[in-house]
């Protein structure tokens, strides 16, 4: 918002430019004339402000939310490397990973649906499947061969 002072001179400036087309028709006619014209520069500023709000200074060194090309790039390059990785691993290997990993199934579901004994045999299986996942994925980022 601008200084109230600021606005009573603008105001002030304006009255002066349309003196010469002013009428008095009563006594005390100019002060209710700049009193008016005061009134609505302080509204014109009020809608003004409501249209535009005041900016908000930011830091310089302010960091962005959103990953860089670079952080993209890597990710990209993870995934890709994950994907070779468990491409290379045994089926069974394979499902445990994705079904708990990506799918998010618990062991108990992940039992279930791959036909493991129990709960326990389905968290080490994909324990086993990935430190198998882990070693694929160090030799392909190592350039290693298979």
């Amino acid at each position: 918002m601008s200084d109230t002072q600021d606005l009573v001179q603008d105001s002030i400036v304006s009255v002066l430019r349309h003196l010469g087309t002013f009428e008095p028709e009563r006594p005390g006619a100019l002060h209710a004339y700049l009193r008016t014209a005061v009134l609505h520069r302080i509204l014109d500023e009020v809608r003004r402000a409501h249209r535009a709000p005041p900016g908000v200074e930011l830091e310089d060194n302010l960091a962005s939310a959103l990953p860089s090309p670079y952080e993209i790039a890597i990710r990209q390059e993870d995934r890709d490397i994950f994907e070779r990785a468990l491409s290379e691993l045994r089926d069974e290997d394979r499902e445990l990973i994705i079904g708990r990993v990506e799918w998010g199934l618990d062991y108990d579901e992940l039992a279930a649906s791959l036909g493991k004994p129990t709960p326990n045999a389905a968290r080490v299986g994909v324990r086993r499947a990935v430190v198998r996942l882990a070693q694929v994925m160090s030799r392909t980022r190592n350039g290693d061969p298979p």
